[in-house]
């Protein structure tokens, strides 16, 4: 394979850099809408406006996982 020159090697860089993006935005979806669903079948009516907002005020500060499984817990 010939060497790439430094103008084709930058393209190829930020080719490979604009698909990373595209990956995350795509990950924030998938993961926004786990978050969607998990509320959605939330019962918050048996809750209190307070314990409602403390749990996702926990929720955020956990992140990934364990916020996950925190909201899962009915």
């Amino acid at each position: 394979m010939p060497k790439m020159s430094d103008r084709e090697r930058l393209a190829d860089l930020e080719a490979r850099q604009r698909k990373v993006g595209e990956e995350i935005v795509e990950a924030r979806r998938t993961l926004r809408g786990k978050y969607a669903t998990i509320v959605l079948d939330l019962t918050v009516e048996t809750l209190t406006e307070r314990e409602f907002r403390d749990l996702l005020v926990q929720a955020i500060r956990l992140g990934g996982a364990p916020a996950l499984a925190m909201l899962s817990v009915k």
